[in-house]
């Protein structure tokens, strides 16, 4: 049987060549490997820190805004911006009609948007996102689609404190109100951070902060939410009653100066703005200026008690209810006959406070109301106060000098007159009025006697007493004090005939004031049109809740409320025209 027998052959070179073939490539990947670990490791590692590394910002929180009592009316909510890198971005256009629909946009806007920002390395997709929406598109997987982190301001009053605390811009930047005026302060300083980005360009880990964030500064105000919302509800009622075009409505701390309340009518909703008018913005308490009428009056007698030419028992001769000054005559609503000083506060006789001030030197008045700050902002803080209008004594005429005097031929805004009235609350010192609490004494400027401050209270008790044009601001079971004014509105071509603005200023409880507040209702058109029938039933309304919710103990507990006449009395509603 023939078998074949295998031979096996040994090359022992082979097995050399191929154990040095090894070692050689395991020599090439030691030295490569120590090439690049050591000798060009920086440079690697610049390349790899350029593909992932990156410098981001770190936004500041933006500051709390806060009234007296803690409660926010400003805060800040964490959201999401969609953005994208635009050359990266081109690359999914399938998915741009879903993200499109995701995010409520127009299915043609992403497209017009990436052809706008085609050379750019970033684009914003839509600003200030809902986390929860942000994470539904970081889902759809789109190439070049990444969060970034962001902050979008929120108003819990709404519209009860939007003309004073103002809104943001979507770049969270004060445009509007405190928001504005303190933006530094509650704006902080954003920071940066090193951090390591994946593919998608999402953060997988921070590295090392490079600035610290510092985040903004809690702003406390004066304000008190519950007496905004009251004071705000009574003023767009009425506006609302009157068919009038406008309103304002000013209440201080007769004690400290402190603003508890500012609120205009129409007001706007700071957290939905898209729709609103640029005149809605607009915060008329501090902005607008108007002759202050009769309102004045209070200050005219002031100054004639500080002369000590006059006593609250003088009499003044208003027949026949007309004044010939010059070639101005003014008028009264009616021939009241011989008046004492406090009956022409009462009946708010013009030609009374006219032959008053006429026998006072230009300087005396200019100084009181001067001291009372008319002709100057108040400083309060506020974004556009005007400083209103008071021309210099030097340049008065008689006619002139008579017309200031009852609160025509000046102007003031809402806020300047509620201050002047903190002088008549506070003994005779005006006090300067504050956004922000009061911590200990307030120091403010003397400008009457005590006992001329007292004397002229018990004259604006009167005149809103049964007697006087101001009825309809009585508060039961409360002392009150306070002036009405109704002046004829100014156009480009003089005074309008048939236009007015229904002014109303006052104080209580009237034996030891706690509360000022100013009401000005622009152009009433239903109702009637003077400061009595318009302005003092909403001071009445705003000031019977507010001594309440202050726990302001009553002053005139059994005073019979019955025994105060309706303020519909035609008696009543003429004596106060003022007639410029």
């Amino acid at each position: 049987m023939n078998s074949t027998r295998k031979i096996q052959v040994y090359y022992p070179g082979r097995f050399w060549i191929m154990v040095l073939f090894l070692l050689g490539c395991f020599f090439a990947i030691a030295l490569r490997t120590y090439y690049l670990q050591v000798v060009r490791s920086d440079y690697l590692q610049r390349q790899a820190d350029a593909r992932h590394l990156r410098v981001v910002k770190v936004t500041a929180l933006r500051g709390m805004i806060l009234d007296r009592n803690g409660d926010p009316l400003a805060i800040s909510t964490p959201v999401d911006s969609v953005w994208a890198v635009p050359s990266e971005f081109k690359g999914g256009r399938d998915r741009w009609p879903a993200l499109a629909r995701l995010l409520d946009l127009d299915p043609g806007s992403l497209g017009s948007l990436y052809r706008r920002h085609a050379k750019r390395e970033f684009m914003y997709i839509k600003r200030q996102v809902p986390p929860a929406l942000a994470q539904r598109v970081l889902a759809l997987n789109v190439p070049g689609v990444a969060l970034r982190r962001e902050y979008k301001r929120y108003y819990p009053a709404g519209a009860m404190t939007g003309h004073v605390v103002g809104f943001t811009d979507v770049d969270d930047r004060g445009q509007e109100g405190l928001e504005y005026a303190f933006d530094d302060y509650l704006s902080g300083q954003n920071g940066e951070k090193l951090v390591i980005k994946d593919g998608h360009r999402k953060i997988i880990e921070d590295v090392k902060s490079i600035q610290p964030t510092l985040d903004g500064q809690t702003l406390v105000l004066s304000l008190d939410t519950r007496l905004q919302y009251l004071a705000s509800r009574a003023l767009s009622s009425a506006v609302a009653a009157h068919g009038a075009q406008a309103g304002s409505l000013v209440i201080l701390d007769s004690r400290t100066g402190e603003l508890l309340a500012m609120v205009n009518a129409p007001d706007f909703n700071p957290n939905n703005r898209a729709k609103l008018k640029s005149d809605h913005f607009r915060n008329r308490a501090v902005t607008d200026v108007f002759e202050p009428g009769s309102t004045i009056k209070p200050f005219t007698i002031a100054t004639a008690l500080e002369s000590r030419k006059f006593g609250p028992d003088s009499r003044i001769d208003t027949s026949p209810g007309w004044l010939q000054v010059g070639r101005h005559k003014i008028h009264d609503a009616r021939n009241y006959g011989l008046l004492t000083v406090s009956r022409v506060v009462v009946k708010s006789s013009n030609v009374g406070a006219s032959k008053i001030a006429l026998q006072l030197t230009p300087k005396s008045l200019w100084s009181m109301l001067r001291g009372l700050g008319a002709g100057r902002a108040t400083g309060i803080g506020l974004p556009g106060e005007a400083s209103g209008a008071l021309a210099p004594y030097q340049s008065w005429r008689p006619v002139k000098q008579a017309t200031i005097a009852y609160g025509y031929g000046l102007s003031m805004t809402a806020l300047q007159l509620a201050r002047a009235y903190t002088s008549l609350a506070n003994g005779g010192v005006v006090l300067p009025v504050s956004l922000k609490p009061h911590q200990g004494f307030v120091n403010g400027r003397r400008v009457m006697s005590v006992v001329t401050s007292r004397e002229v209270n018990r004259m604006l008790e009167l005149a809103v007493g049964e007697q006087g044009t101001g009825i309809a601001a009585h508060i039961p079971q409360y002392r009150a004090a306070g002036k009405t004014g109704t002046v004829h509105k100014i156009t480009k071509s003089g005074y309008a005939k048939n236009r007015y603005m229904s002014i109303f200023a006052g104080f209580a409880p009237a034996s030891h004031p706690r509360l000022v507040a100013v009401v000005m209702i622009d152009e009433p058109t239903l109702g009637g049109y003077f400061g009595g029938q318009v302005a003092a039933p909403v001071f009445a309304q705003v000031m019977t809740d507010a001594l309440r919710l202050l726990n302001v103990a009553p002053d005139a507990v059994g005073v019979n409320s019955n025994s105060f006449v309706n303020m519909s009395s035609p008696r009543h509603a003429l004596g106060e025209v003022d007639h410029g």
